[in-house]
């Protein structure tokens, strides 16, 4: 029997997500259905949601989306729902998701995995629009705030493929946007260290390079920390 076009998208889709969960610390999913037609996705990495309505923004790192894919996909737009608490503009409060222009102008050619890189872009605030939420308060939160540094979560959802060595432990629980100028001086071999300050938080991981230099004479002044 000649297999259907949809069956096809739908174990494409689901090849294209096992590839994605290879590629990625953040992602993972159990499938449902044969070929699968509803997942449960799971992203670990920083979001925020507010537990009291009157209270605080605060950061989550565990969240999950329902998507199920009905008689009419690829043609029409799957069924988003999330599940997990989170505070964002262009979703609502109770798991409503808004896609832009694609919850108007859905493309059969978006495959899942794509969907699921929107979706973890949301959750560390990489994409939101103020303009039109679904939840007014969340937008006015993110256009007036200044404790965090957006996006929350600086890593892509293919971490690993990207080598990204910013592990979600190392990131500072708040960011500011001040630049840190800091400058030190030990004993040592003579090697120097340039560090990189591009808009970091006071706290923020550091990148720095040791560059070996030739070996001073004994008496000399040791090892000089150049910070740009």
């Amino acid at each position: 029997m000649r297999e259907s076009p949809r069956s096809r998208r739908l174990k494409s889709d689901h090849k294209a997500l096992d590839e994605l969960a290879a590629e990625s610390s953040i992602f993972s999913f159990m499938p449902y259905g044969n070929p699968t037609d509803f997942y449960i996705l799971r992203f670990s990495g920083r979001g925020f949601y507010r537990p009291d309505p009157q209270g605080e923004v605060v950061q989550r790192d565990e969240h999950e989306v329902h998507i199920r894919l009905g008689a009419s996909y690829p043609r029409m737009m799957p069924e988003l729902a999330w599940k997990s608490p989170i505070f964002h503009p262009n979703i609502s409060a109770s798991g409503v998701v808004c896609l832009g222009g694609y919850g108007t102008y859905w493309v059969p050619s978006l495959a899942l995995d794509e969907l699921c890189t929107m979706l973890w872009d949301m959750i560390r605030y990489e994409n939101y629009d103020e303009t039109s939420p679904y939840n007014r308060e969340a937008a006015a939160w993110a256009k007036n705030q200044s404790l965090f540094h957006l996006p929350i979560d600086p890593r892509p959802l293919r971490d690993k493929l990207a080598g990204n060595v910013l592990a979600a432990d190392l990131l500072p629980p708040l960011a500011t946007q001040k630049k840190a100028k800091r400058v030190a001086a030990a004993a040592g071999n003579g090697d120097v260290l340039f560090i990189g300050d591009n808009d970091i938080g006071d706290n923020d991981p550091i990148e720095a390079q040791l560059v070996p230099q030739p070996r001073r004479p004994a008496g000399g002044d040791g090892d000089v920390l150049f910070i740009e």
